[in-house]
């Protein structure tokens, strides 16, 4: 039974070290008298797990720095695994195969074993997820400590192992389609920014670090057509007549900034969610540790699902959509960022009406048009609306841990409002920014809801 584990096709060694880990645990409890299997233990444990798995990954990419882009499709490859295994559990719960770009269908089960698919699920999501981050030792542990707690609910070893095996498969299965997106050769283009003059963005305080991810949009979009399938239009001409638009679009945010209310400044820290924002004390430079727009939106969903008591499958659902919308909203917005390089506030303020001004937030690394955190927010606030109910109202206390306090808000569609602006309270985006991503935003999640919850 422990040899069918090691007949898995893996792509490296260090998986077959990890299947070796999984086999050493099977292997301990032979001999052991057989525990009566506790169905509706099991079940309660199991519900939670999807989200208990995404804030793993959450937390190690804090602690490995990814940008919001990155992990953007760090969420979405292990979501679509546990997604199409469980596509073996219920007939209500349909393959993405014929809808997200080139993914083929998975490795079908063999019928004359025994699954559990909740289990499947799980290891096959780890071991995509172990795939795509620096810490993979951490995903490691952590499946290690989740099949040590499985077995204490009497599941046969017979269906451990087969389950093991079998999200295994599924997970090799995605990570041959993952590697195919334009990810790792995506920098073999040229990392130099087109040049537009004097309103081309140009690297910002305190680090003035290069661009991040200027050739994302290459990357293989999931579900819209293309990375300029839902284009936000063009900024405003940069100017630096006084009598200019884009110089009112600079005044307004300058004012913003020293006329913020105490709630104007706590709704722009509470989603600044730059995870690679820096600190500075004498000559040393660390990151701070904060969590990427799509996390922030990965954690309310998981939140609310918690709220309304969703099963698995409902929960995968859930997962699944959002890290889709949130992949293709990163790659439809940095199309735009680096089309249109418009130079940041920060840059202009300094330059033409006031050198000693700084914002409220650390600048981000890219080109402001148009505002990332706009288009993500829209984007999920519209997937999540149509999946779990567009006047939920929902408490976020996903910056608790990071030293924010909670806030409440009515829907979806008003916690994305609010993100949006807190760009302007910020002081890191014009307006055209901010209205135009939202836009942008509300066309991408109603387009993949529309092409993936009428199928499923």
């Amino acid at each position: 039974m422990i040899q069918k584990v090691y007949h898995v096709k893996l792509n490296k060694d260090m998986r077959v070290l990890v299947i070796f880990s999984l086999s050493i645990l099977i292997f301990s409890t032979i001999g052991c008298s057989p525990k009566a299997y506790d169905d509706e233990a099991f079940k309660i444990y199991s519900k939670e797990q999807l989200n208990i798995w995404n804030k793993i990954v959450t937390d190690i990419m804090v602690k490995d720095i990814f940008s919001p882009p990155v992990a953007s499709r760090i969420y979405a490859y292990p979501n679509i695994t546990a997604h199409e295994i469980l596509t073996n559990t219920d007939t209500s719960l349909v393959s993405l195969s014929n809808t997200i770009k080139h993914l083929k269908d998975i490795p079908e089960p063999q019928k004359e074993k025994k699954y559990n698919f909740e289990i499947a699920a799980i290891i096959g999501f780890s071991m995509v997820a172990e795939d795509l981050v620096y810490s993979y030792d951490i995903v490691a542990h952590k499946r290690k400590v989740y099949l040590e707690k499985i077995k204490t609910f009497g599941i046969s070893q017979e269906v451990i192992n087969n389950s093991v095996e079998y999200g295994v498969l599924v997970a090799d299965h995605i990570k041959k389609w993952a590697n195919n997106d334009g990810y790792k050769s995506r920098n073999n283009h040229s990392q130099i920014i087109n040049d537009k003059g004097e309103g081309t963005w140009k690297p910002t305080p305190p680090d003035f670090l290069e661009p991040i991810e200027p050739n994302w949009h290459r990357l293989r979009t999931f579900v819209i057509d293309s990375a300029g399938q839902f284009s936000s239009g063009e900024p405003t001409d940069f100017d630096t007549d006084k009598l200019s638009l884009f110089y009112k679009e600079s005044i307004e945010v300058y004012d913003a900034v020293r006329n913020a209310s105490t709630e104007q400044l706590e709704i722009a820290k509470f989603w600044d969610c730059n995870p690679n924002a820096s600190t500075h004390t004498g000559h040393i430079m660390k990151f701070e540790q904060k969590i990427s727009p799509g996390a922030h939106w990965m954690l309310i969903a998981s939140h609310v699902s918690k709220k309304q008591d969703l099963g698995f499958i409902e929960r995968a659902r859930v997962f699944t959509f959002l890290s889709v919308t949130l992949a293709d909203s990163f790659i439809s917005c940095w199309n735009d960022k680096y089309k249109t390089v418009v130079i940041r506030p920060e840059t202009y303020i300094n330059r033409y009406i006031d050198k000693s001004w700084r914002p409220v937030l650390q600048t981000p690394a890219f080109p402001e048009y148009t505002s990332g955190h706009s288009v993500a927010s829209a984007a999920s606030a519209a997937m999540l609306s149509e999946m779990l109910g567009h006047q939920t109202a929902f408490t976020d206390s996903t910056e608790v841990e990071y030293g924010l306090p909670i806030r409440s808000f009515v829907s979806f569609k008003a916690a994305a409002e609010e993100a949006a602006i807190s760009r302007l309270y910020g002081g890191i985006h014009y307006m055209p920014a901010i209205t135009n991503g939202v836009k942008q935003g509300n066309q991408i999640g109603n387009y993949i809801s529309k092409q993936l919850i009428k199928k499923n």
